[in-house]
């Protein structure tokens, strides 16, 4: 892979122009972050969501792949693998699938709240489950898989809402700002993933996923309005 990665860059460093990709004016720290209230509520809401996931992902599931179900490294790997290939093809479908349910109307934000409170209902059942004595192999898998679902869903929308609310002169910086939202996110949620397996195990984790998708959800709910003439909604697919 490294290998390939280096033909791939000394190709790109003798065939593309020295310029490309530099901006004619450097704009200021402070102009790269969004004057748009949609953005910045939107940016909100996705640190939560993508920490809702590294929350547990990170490090209860592979732990709890390990400790109690008793499963190899190499099969750990292998069903990581499958589950992040799974969900990104959840994720390149996702517009077909929520365009049938709205009946070919974009998303709005009650459509970005409902999935962030539904990812948190769908989190919530493994915990309980796990309580009640439930198979944890059949618990535990099964949660995973409807918990891509849904985030992959939720994860779409919200790509649609950065386009829908940017400018059209500061898509980048406003696509740009929401990834950095994103990033932080994720780290967010690795750092807690941590923390919250060794103060309470899968159980704490599973909970603070409940409680960042939650938030997520609630906070999609102060999300202005989309406009009518917004961008169109068959090219949202999500990201990581």
């Amino acid at each position: 892979m490294a290998g390939g990665v280096l033909v791939v860059l000394l190709f790109v460093l003798s065939s593309l122009p020295a310029s490309i990709g530099q901006a004619k004016s450097k704009p200021p720290f402070k102009g790269v972050l969004s004057n748009s209230k949609g953005i910045n509520r939107l940016s909100l809401a996705r640190l939560a969501l993508f920490a809702a996931r590294d929350v547990w992902f990170v490090v209860s599931v592979p732990i709890f792949l390990a400790s109690v179900l008793g499963w190899t490294f190499t099969q750990i790997g292998a069903f990581l693998a499958l589950w992040v290939i799974a969900y990104g093809g959840v994720q390149s479908v996702s517009p077909i699938l929520l365009a049938k349910v709205t009946k070919g109307r974009a998303p709005g934000p009650a459509m970005a709240s409902s999935l962030g409170l539904g990812l948190a209902a769908v989190t919530a059942l493994i915990p309980i489950g796990l309580q009640a004595g439930a198979p944890p192999a059949w618990t535990m898998l099964g949660g995973l898989g409807l918990f891509g679902i849904v985030f992959a869903l939720n994860s779409s929308v919200h790509s649609y809402l950065v386009l829908a609310y940017s400018e059209a002169d500061r898509v980048s910086l406003s696509v740009g700002f929401y990834y950095m939202a994103n990033a932080a996110g994720r780290l967010l949620g690795t750092l807690l993933s941590g923390l919250l397996y060794q103060k309470g195990g899968v159980t704490a984790s599973l909970w603070g996923a409940v409680a960042l998708a939650s938030a997520a959800g609630i906070g999609a709910l102060f999300l202005p309005a989309v406009a009518t003439t917004a961008v169109s909604w068959a090219g949202a697919k999500g990201d990581d």
